[in-house]
């Protein structure tokens, strides 16, 4: 287990002996106090699963379930998953400015958030997956624990994700622990799906007529059938809340949140931390860059289903297409921390995210072929695998740069981190609301096999001029991105020093 010593211990520790070899004796125990093993990198990776699989189980079937499950008009449905949403948007900056001022205890100042929400997480999961024995009320119940859903994920994703900061001062072993983060998120989202899918019996088929002679037994089995979902739904979210505490178990017991000599919590107001985040220059290129990859992604993500289905014609096969992508991704994951270590992040953004564009233009423009639609999955899963490390290795090098250039102000590190989680929400928002209206457009028949010939050309175009697009301005945005690896190995330099010195004082100090 990971729950030992802090890095300024180690150097605290060897100051008090004799000082004229400060230098030379704190070097190498504050370079072992940053290194972190392959279990605590794993553990702390675990830690970022819950997150993932309860958010792929929600995006791919809580619409059907409030549907043809809890059997809600559409109407109704459409305001729960839309104030869902945004309610989840609105509490991410909120819980960030919260977590900001809070105070270390002895468990460290992220890990209380994560340990606390943990259980309420789990038991507002498992209501939004049950029907209760009432009408009048249901859209109001789904609301209620959807919402207070969202909200205590937020508290524990909004400070896991500043925990990263936390973990170590060696900016290389925070990027090695991100990159196995985002290998174990990956495999969560496929696993959300996995269970969710296979428990539930998450395959539709198309619909046929009817046979008049046993009109009255398909009612009897619809119902028993309905019965038998409604037990299946329960079934799936009871095992992904299992799963949801063992990961958070795993994250408290493997990981040790570093305390930083002389921390100070944050004095500043909501709008104060609002102001310093959104007024700092390289967060906002860096922010709205991805903004706009992440909105192409995302489009290609939530209409890859419907394009491979009704464009392609693939319909037995867009759930092992899909499986194809996130494997992709996960598998070249470590290819992409060796790119970024070596060539750079900058580098790294703009190979990797490229990397899909002519694989989305080539999937539209020859004719229908299952083996090329693997191959294109393959290729795009490359992609995807970069869209989700880098953003999140990137983050933690402008945290620093703030650091450097604000050295006065404290706790600061989830307001970063929540804001992007806002604006990457916000984007999830819109891609939804774009891709939903531009199939009411162009004439979408809920329910059927076949669609109108606007449809397939709809989808085209939300697949791949869409994101061509976006990748492109968003590409553009990150060529003024300042922070290059020289300026952060400088960072780096800058930050050590300022750990070194204050870890003196505060030695000397006590000492005295």
């Amino acid at each position: 287990m990971a729950r030992g010593e802090g890095a300024e211990q180690y150097a605290a520790s060897l100051l008090s002996v004799k000082p004229i070899n400060t230098e030379i004796k704190t070097a190498k125990p504050n370079d072992q106090g940053n290194r972190l093993s392959v279990w605590n990198k794993l553990c702390y990776a675990i830690g970022g699963a819950p997150y993932q699989i309860t958010g792929s189980a929600l995006g791919f079937f809580l619409q059907i379930y409030l549907l043809d499950v809890a059997q809600l008009d559409p109407f109704h449905a459409s305001i729960i998953l839309f104030v869902g949403r945004a309610w989840d948007a609105v509490t991410d900056p909120t819980v960030g400015f919260l977590v900001s001022r809070s105070r270390w205890t002895h468990i460290g100042r992220m890990m209380p958030w994560i340990l606390f929400s943990t259980p309420f997480a789990v038991l507002t999961y498992f209501l939004i997956w049950y029907v209760p024995p009432f009408e009048q009320g249901k859209v109001v119940w789904y609301l209620i624990f959807y919402c207070l859903f969202q909200s205590m994920q937020t508290c524990f994703h909004v400070p896991y994700s500043a925990l990263t900061m936390f973990i170590s001062n060696d900016q290389k072993e925070r990027d090695s622990a991100t990159a196995y983060r985002m290998m174990v998120e990956v495999l969560g989202t496929v696993l959300g799906t996995a269970i969710q899918g296979q428990i539930v019996g998450g395959d539709t088929n198309c619909p046929t007529e009817p046979d008049e002679h046993d009109s009255r037994n398909s009612t009897n089995m619809s119902i028993v059938s309905l019965n038998e979902t409604k037990q299946a739904y329960l079934i799936s979210s009871g095992v992904i809340c299992i799963i949801y505490i063992f990961c958070a178990t795993v994250l408290f017991l493997g990981v040790k949140e570093k305390k930083e000599s002389g921390r100070k919590v944050s004095q500043l107001t909501f709008c104060q931390g609002l102001w310093l985040v959104m007024g700092y220059g390289p967060y906002i290129k860096l922010v709205i860059g991805f903004l706009f990859t992440s909105l192409a992604f995302m489009l290609l993500e939530g209409n890859f289903a419907l394009f491979i289905t009704y464009a392609l014609g693939h319909r037995k096969d867009y759930q092992n297409i899909l499986l194809v992508i996130m494997l992709s991704g996960t598998v070249t994951i470590p290819f992409w921390q060796w790119f970024l270590s070596r060539f750079g992040k900058k580098k790294a953004v703009y190979f990797g995210i490229t990397w899909a564009v002519p694989f989305m233009i080539l999937i539209v423009c020859i004719k229908s072929n299952l083996i090329i639609s693997y191959l294109v999955s393959v290729a795009a899963g490359v992609s995807v695998a970069a869209a989700f490390l880098l953003p999140w290795s990137m983050l933690p090098d402008v945290v620093d740069d703030f650091k450097v250039k604000n050295p006065d102000i404290y706790g600061h590190e989830a307001l970063f981190y929540s804001y992007y989680v806002f604006f990457i929400k916000f984007a999830s928002g819109v891609s939804l609301g774009v891709s939903t209206l531009s199939l009411k457009f162009a004439g979408y028949v809920t329910g059927s096999c076949s669609q109108p010939e606007a449809v397939s050309l709809t989808l085209k175009v939300l697949v791949s001029p869409v994101p061509v697009a976006l990748i492109a301005v968003g590409l553009l945005i990150l060529w003024t991105y300042p922070i290059d690896e020289e300026r952060r190995q400088g960072n780096r330099k800058l930050l050590q020093e300022m750990l070194d010195s204050e870890s003196e004082t505060s030695v000397l100090g006590s000492s005295v």
